[in-house]
């Protein structure tokens, strides 16, 4: 457990915008932070980190909370993770109890595998730094590499032993268990059951999370032997997805956002020698064909990719089609190749940092053009092979969302390519157009197969309005769960805001607005779950003499809470500062008239809940045949008529007035 005191510490230290400006691109507007949402795919920014209040609120997939909330929704941590690596960030030392043996089998897998692999980390540095085999083989190989110390020290370089079983022999002793040592890849196990090193003669190069934990490892072979692999990865595992991972993002994602762009290269040879070189916002797919999901974590920090390839005029080739995906992504993509028989390694430690910016400067290209280029001088003079040549530009051309930055490399491609613009324009357009009739299709077979498996009408399975789905009484019921829900959720909102103002209303002066409300909401029952904890909680602090402020339902233990308090403070649209100047239209503030806010909120409230008991006791009179019963609901019926009309009356002389 971390102790409260720490966690004080941490939720202190922790800016919020800092945090997940980590992670996502953001930019300023007004009093907040937007940018695109890590969670779900868009093209519009809805992500939205007020700094004031400690929220962020992703509109799109829904998501909201704290700093902790954040890291635990994208990175998948525990709470005391996330607390971890705030901690970590901001300088703070985490009060806790000791780990044991014992309780490091209570931890859950997920952590367990972060720990074996943690341990492993330091067993290959230990031995490439402190053993004579390891300086003899690991480290001097990586000297004669040109990595420095400190590079080595920073990536946590090591060396695993040329033996079966000292890694898994020691990590036995040290008491981690089977079933993490392989479920990690660290060891193999034999038929007999025993285990063995996977590792055994290799440097290793530790693969990190985006939040810097070592997840995996890449061992690379210093045998000349052919039938021996030269690299062996780590299998897929709960902490590692090869597909979501780039080898050096952790330590490149702060240059990649200060320089708004980010060089993509091969192998960790080449990452490692860039980054040395001064040139930090540089990642790798490790030898992986590049996913969709790499390129969306690239996509959280810039909109810039500059690929650098090797020398290898077939390998270019080869991985141009891929590429696209770039594109479809609304990134924007250059490319700067080496000379023959160089990659960014070996040229960089040739050159030298200033002439290899200096290559990348003078020689990169749009992708398009670049791949226009090299498929073009493949082709010669082959008018069927340029035809081909013309198809797959257009091809990627028309994965390119931007319309007008689609129309400006139509004409480019035209100068290049000696065709008429509208000769590619054509065939531009008779490929989206294929496109959305393809589409189409798939969205039509997924409607026939939703309503054959039972669905409503013709509408798309993923958002069918929420009316076709329900009969006449189950609308009603449908819409009045909803209003309840809308109508309980705004006094949570006014509690947030405006709890701890004083009221300085005619009658009514000397308290504040929070146990006003309180108090005048003590004959009503909330219905929502969530909303029903944050009033008994938020009653329990007022009898306590305790005003709550927005931080303690931020940090609620109840998930339902902590997302009704981030949605009721986090609002989507800023009201522009020039507006009024602007359009010379005025709007309306809650604040210029707190009484009408107030009451009206709790008297619409009281309305509302009313007109459920009448509905509930017209329906009960109805179905009741004794006559007793029915007068007594009767009786019940006309009094809260009355009291429906009190409210209503009250509502139009004080509120509306």
């Amino acid at each position: 457990m971390i102790t409260k005191s720490t966690v004080d510490k941490i939720m202190e230290a922790t800016d919020i915008a800092e945090v997940i400006g980590d992670f996502v691109q953001l930019k300023k507007r007004g009093a907040n932070y937007v940018g695109l949402s890590p969670f779900s795919n868009e093209r519009t920014p809805s992500f939205t980190v007020s700094p004031a209040k400690g929220i962020f609120k992703c509109f799109s997939s829904g998501k909201g909370g704290s700093a902790v909330t954040f890291l635990m929704e994208l990175e998948k941590f525990t709470y005391p993770e996330a607390l971890k690596w705030l901690a970590k960030k901001y300088g703070i030392e985490v009060e806790e109890t000791v780990e044991t043996k014992e309780n490091l089998e209570e931890l859950n897998r997920r952590e367990s595998l972060m720990i074996v692999s943690g341990y492993a980390t330091k067993f290959f540095q230990e031995s490439m730094w402190d053993t004579d085999e390891g300086k003899a083989i690991g480290l001097s190989y990586f000297k004669e590499r040109g990595f420095t110390a400190e590079t080595m020290r920073k990536f946590e370089l090591g060396y695993s032993p040329d033996q079966w079983e000292a890694f898994t022999g020691r990590a036995l002793q040290e008491g981690y268990q089977q079933e993490f040592l392989v479920e990690s890849g660290l060891s193999v196990k034999r038929d007999n059951g025993t285990l063995y090193d996977r590792y055994r003669g290799r440097v290793m190069f530790p693969i990190h999370s985006f939040t810097g934990r070592v997840i995996a490892f890449g061992g690379r072979t210093l045998k000349s032997d052919k039938s021996v692999p030269k690299y062996v990865n780590s299998p897929e595992s709960e902490i590692y997805h090869k597909s979501n991972v780039l080898y050096g993002l952790f330590f490149a994602k702060k240059a990649i956002r200060d320089e708004d762009n980010c060089y993509l290269v091969e192998g960790y040879a080449d990452v490692l020698s860039v980054h040395q070189a001064g040139i930090e916002n540089v990642v790798a797919s490790s030898g992986t064909s590049l996913t969709v999901e790499q390129i969306r974590l690239i996509g959280r920090l810039t909109k810039n990719i500059t690929i650098l390839y090797d020398g290898d005029a077939a390998g270019i080739k080869a991985s141009l089609r891929g590429l696209d995906l770039i594109l479809e992504e609304g990134l924007n993509v250059k490319v700067v190749s080496f000379p023959n028989g160089d990659d960014p390694d070996s040229y960089v430690r040739k050159v030298g940092t200033n002439a290899f910016k200096t290559h990348i400067a003078e020689n990169r290209k749009d992708f398009i053009l670049y791949k226009t280029d090299i498929l073009l001088k493949d082709a010669g003079n082959d008018p069927i092979k340029r035809a081909e040549v013309i198809r797959e530009v257009v091809e990627s051309i028309a994965k390119i969302p931007d319309s007008i930055k689609a129309s400006v490399f139509i004409k480019e491609c035209s100068y290049i390519m000696h065709i008429d613009e509208r000769a590619l324009l054509s065939e531009l357009n008779k490929m989206k157009l294929a496109k959305a009739k393809k589409d189409g299709q798939q969205q039509n077979n997924q409607q026939s197969n939703y309503r054959n498996n039972g669905g409503g009408n013709s509408f798309a399975p993923d958002a069918p309005p929420d009316d076709l789905f329900f009969d006449e009484p189950q609308q009603a019921e449908q819409k009045a769960v909803k209003e309840d829900y809308n109508q309980e959720k705004e006094i949570i909102r006014l509690l947030l805001l405006y709890g701890s103002r004083m009221i300085n209303w005619d009658g009514i002066a000397d308290t504040y607005i929070g146990p006003f409300m309180i108090a005048e909401l003590s004959d009503v029952a909330f219905d929502n779950a969530a909303c029903k904890i944050f009033v008994e909680d938020y009653r329990a602090q007022v009898e306590n003499g305790v005003l709550p402020e927005d931080q303690h339902y931020i940090h609620h233990p109840d998930k339902e809470v902590v997302d009704l308090t981030v949605t009721s403070l986090a609002t989507k649209y800023i009201l522009s500062e020039n507006w009024y100047e602007m359009h010379r239209i005025g709007v309306n503030d809650e604040q210029s008239n707190m009484k009408a806010t107030i009451l009206g909120a709790i008297f619409h409230l009281k309305k509302h809940k009313v007109g459920k008991i009448l509905e509930n006791l017209r329906n009960e009179l109805q179905v009741t045949q004794n006559e007793h019963d029915q007068e007594i609901l009767l009786n019940q019926y006309v009094r809260m008529k009355k009291v429906e009309k009190h409210i209503s009356d009250y509502l139009g002389s004080v509120i509306i007035k």
